[in-house]
């Protein structure tokens, strides 16, 4: 998917247009980096819908409608709160694919998670039932805040082709 001088973001942008389909982006441990990606390519608006960063727990709830009792059981590193993410901002802004990030940028473990621990989620599909694709996918990346941010927007980014049926995501190698 990506060639020809493209980055990965401005080829999902194409992959989204070509399709006729939106995206909206619910961030935890990027904070606004994956919009900010997105957003960076030239023509974006046509494609994304927007972004909430919902970095204190309680605002998953209040913004993103992630159930209250599934936070305070597993806490926000989790793949059922990054798939409520998903669905909740792609629900709230309108888009036909949401994608969130959430876990533990470091540099320390945080909510009984190690440093690195991550959690990506795509939601896509006309409506809300049976027929909505949900994808998760985990890692544990290791390095600095920045390559654990920076490894968890380009496997967000790599989830979303890998919705749209392009196999693998090729947006380049995530480290860890």
């Amino acid at each position: 998917m990506v060639a020809d001088g493209y980055t990965a973001s401005a080829a999902l942008l194409d992959l989204l247009r070509s399709r006729g389909m939106t995206v909206a982006t619910a961030e935890s441990l990027t904070g606004g980096e994956l919009c900010s990606r997105l957003v960076d390519v030239a023509g974006a608006s046509d494609v994304v819908r927007g972004g909430v960063v919902t970095y204190a727990t309680d605002t998953k709830t209040s913004v993103l409608g992630v159930d209250a009792e599934l936070l305070a059981r597993r806490g926000p590193v989790d793949p059922d709160v990054a798939r409520a993410m998903a669905r909740g901002v792609r629900r709230l802004l309108g888009a036909d694919v949401g994608v969130a990030t959430t876990g533990v940028a470091g540099p320390g473990p945080s909510d009984g998670h190690d440093a690195g621990t991550v959690f990506v989620a795509v939601a896509r599909g006309p409506g809300d039932g049976d027929d909505l694709v949900d994808l998760v996918r985990e890692l544990h990346l290791t390095g600095g805040r920045d390559v654990v941010r920076d490894g968890a927007v380009r496997a967000a980014l790599a989830l979303v082709t890998t919705a749209l049926g392009v196999p693998g995501g090729s947006t380049g190698p995530v480290p860890g």
